[in-house]
């Protein structure tokens, strides 16, 4: 009987976090209740040792890792993440981050705040980040107070992971970006479309390996506001669903 639910991590050169991240979510399987969820780890267009890393996780512990694979070059963060989402069998979907910034167990929490709301198909949860460095946070409040001005939703915190809704959101978004403003898509679809928003406090950890694709410096942080507010300013004029 397939899972109901799955864990998507999007992994794009992640080789040495790969086996602390696999670790950790092997470390939440207790039991035989635990055969209701599936981790899906997919393979964003690594260039690096990623590929041989993952397919060793997967005959380690089929059939309850899979992996999908995104044959190189990268084509962007989203990409991925719909690429994991769209193989997953479960219906109650969650994706996180490789980087452990974010807690492996908290997946799993967003999933049964998910589970055990009124109406899962009608309701989108979210982390809401904790213990974030001060420039980070500022970068935050920026983003929401442009969705406020250029869409007219409040949407604080809007790349804050977990993020967990039901495969319904999922067939509702046939114009999904692939790039970095998938988070910002989907938290804002789930506004426009009535659902109920549930965010829960995560505790943000610094990265172990590597380093972030988008806010390594100065100039990556603004490239990345740019296309932020030109994907606000498109979404402000699209039709609302």
């Amino acid at each position: 009987m397939p899972p109901s639910r799955s864990v998507v991590v999007p992994c794009f050169n992640e080789e040495r976090a790969i086996p602390d991240l696999v670790a950790r979510f092997a470390a939440l399987r207790a039991g035989p209740a635990d055969d209701d969820w599936e981790l899906v780890l997919v393979d964003n267009g690594s260039t690096d040792g990623s590929a041989a890393v993952l397919r060793d996780a997967a005959a380690a512990h089929a059939p309850w890792l899979r992996v999908v694979t995104v044959a190189p070059p990268n084509v962007g963060y989203g990409h991925g993440i719909l690429a994991g989402l769209r193989a997953a069998r479960g219906d109650l979907l969650v994706w996180t981050h490789a980087d452990g910034q974010t807690p492996a167990a908290d997946a799993l929490v967003a999933l049964e705040l998910l589970a055990r709301s009124p109406d899962p198909t009608r309701t989108f949860v979210k982390g809401r980040r904790r213990g974030r460095p001060f420039a980070d946070r500022a970068f935050t409040v920026g983003v929401q107070l442009a969705a406020r001005a250029l869409l007219g939703e409040d949407l604080p915190d809007v790349n804050g992971q977990p993020k967990a809704f039901h495969r319904a959101l999922l067939a509702r978004a046939a114009d999904a970006p692939h790039d970095l403003s998938l988070d910002l898509y989907l938290f804002l679809r789930a506004r426009r479309l009535g659902f109920e928003v549930r965010a829960f406090d995560v505790r943000f950890l610094p990265r172990a390996h590597g380093e972030s694709r988008w806010a390594f410096s100065w100039r990556s942080r603004a490239r990345h506001v740019a296309r932020t507010l030109g994907f606000m300013r498109a979404l402000g004029r699209a039709p609302r669903p």
